[in-house]
């Protein structure tokens, strides 16, 4: 059974909270002492319904005042799939944490208010969810209910949200009206919206196809263990353990260590003591390479044909994570993966207005929550894919010298001049 791992996001009061609550609820994926909880919790509203927000706005302070503060994660499944959701705050100071949960997911669910239509909020995660190259978008219309589930509402938002799909190159979108209040289309098909032919939320879920969503092509490899035991029964043992993060190998492939440029050929592939004759993303394996090259932590072993770019100057997308701002001229440590080296911002070429799509040039310094396109030099050489093409070695973490906190998340698009 495979994974879908997906976002949710959009402005304040779009019902990020109710709709995760209601696909938890309606698909029976809650405990009973969770239910319980809830009951009791939901006592003092007016009309005596369940409050389902209450299943992901799990922070007091949050219940307080009614929002989502930090990035919640819940998990469930059905007979099709697992899921795991991650709930995104919505307002624009809690940007980084957006990012933070959206890295590693495969679908995006963008909210928009029927009431409102598409606002700042919406541009601004849409934005992200571009930028992050996450490759299925859902824009869930909720509130259907508030609109006398209006298929010119409906019609008017879909036109809306086009133009900015188009203006943020996001090639696959799919549109869905729905109240999850009421569970118009979320898991059960509305009776409510005749005019709508699609499939409910859930069901969307469970059928995107994730087949394309791996890079097979470029063969990446970041070795994160050289194994010596060195015992009298594996004396000349030597293996290389890690991740695939995207691509194939197979017993016999001519292969390239980088950043050092040494080749060899790939002479067995481990899993759990037994050998295969293939092996691919996101397989954990152990590789043995047939020359005695000198491999180590952090390296890459990548295809003789097919390699990423090599260099100390980077041109990449960041969104500036901490409170102290960022300034040309600071010194960080950049993590790659399994790679580690220092590296300073050489120049910041445009900061990115993620309201407005503006591009900004002639700014000397990042504050919090800033996204802007930078350049740095990396004591090391630095092997990555741009992001746009393999997103696993595409991205990497700044982390503060003195205190050890990451700073600031990079989207590598290519070498600096």
């Amino acid at each position: 059974m495979d994974l879908l791992r997906f976002i949710t996001a959009g402005s304040v009061d779009d019902g990020k909270s109710t709709l995760i609550g209601r696909l938890l609820y309606d698909s029976k994926s809650i405990l009973a002492d969770q239910l319980e909880a809830i009951e009791r919790a939901s006592k003092s509203r007016d009309d005596g319904e369940i409050d389902l927000a209450l299943l992901t706005d799990g922070l007091r302070s949050e219940r307080e005042q009614g929002i989502t503060i930090d990035v919640a994660y819940r998990y469930f499944q059905t007979p099709k799939r697992k899921f795991i959701i991650v709930d995104a705050p919505g307002h624009i100071q809690y940007t980084r944490n957006m990012v933070t949960g959206a890295s590693n997911c495969q679908l995006a669910i963008v909210l928009v208010d029927a009431r409102h239509g598409v606002v700042e909020q919406t541009r601004r995660h849409s934005l992200i969810a571009s930028l992050l190259g996450i490759p299925h978008l859902v824009v869930a219309i909720n509130k259907m209910d508030l609109m006398g589930y209006s298929e010119d509402v409906y019609s008017n938002i879909c036109i809306q949200y086009n133009e900015l799909a188009r203006k943020l190159n996001v090639k696959e979108v799919t549109y869905i009206p729905m109240s999850a209040l009421n569970g118009d289309n979320v898991v059960d098909k509305s009776a409510n919206m005749p005019w709508y032919e699609g499939d409910p939320l859930l069901t969307y879920l469970e059928n995107v196809q994730l087949d394309q969503d791996e890079n097979l092509t470029d063969a990446r490899f970041p070795v994160q263990y050289v194994i010596r035991p060195q015992t009298a029964d594996l004396h000349d043992y030597r293996g290389y353990a890690g991740k695939i993060t995207s691509g194939i190998f197979r017993r016999g492939d001519a292969v390239t260590v980088l950043p050092s440029g040494e080749t060899s050929t790939i002479d067995a592939i481990e899993i759990a003591e037994f050998q295969f004759e293939e092996a691919f993303a996101p397989m954990s394996v152990v590789l043995h390479l047939a020359d005695d090259v000198d491999v180590s932590r952090g390296n890459l072993i990548v295809k003789r044909e097919n390699q990423p770019i090599v260099s100390q100057n980077v041109e990449a997308m960041l969104c500036w994570m901490d409170t102290k701002e960022l300034k040309i001229g600071s010194k960080y440590t950049l993590q790659h993966g399994t790679f580690r080296t220092r590296c300073v911002i050489r120049n910041i070429v445009y900061q990115l207005n993620v309201n407005t799509y503006e591009e900004t040039e002639g700014v000397e310094s990042l504050k919090l929550n800033d996204i802007a396109k930078v350049v740095l030099k990396s004591a090391q050489p630095v092997s990555f894919d741009p992001y746009a093409v393999n997103r696993v070695n595409g991205g990497a973490i700044l982390i503060d010298e003195t205190s050890n906190v990451t700073v600031g998340a990079l989207m590598f698009s290519g070498e600096a001049e």
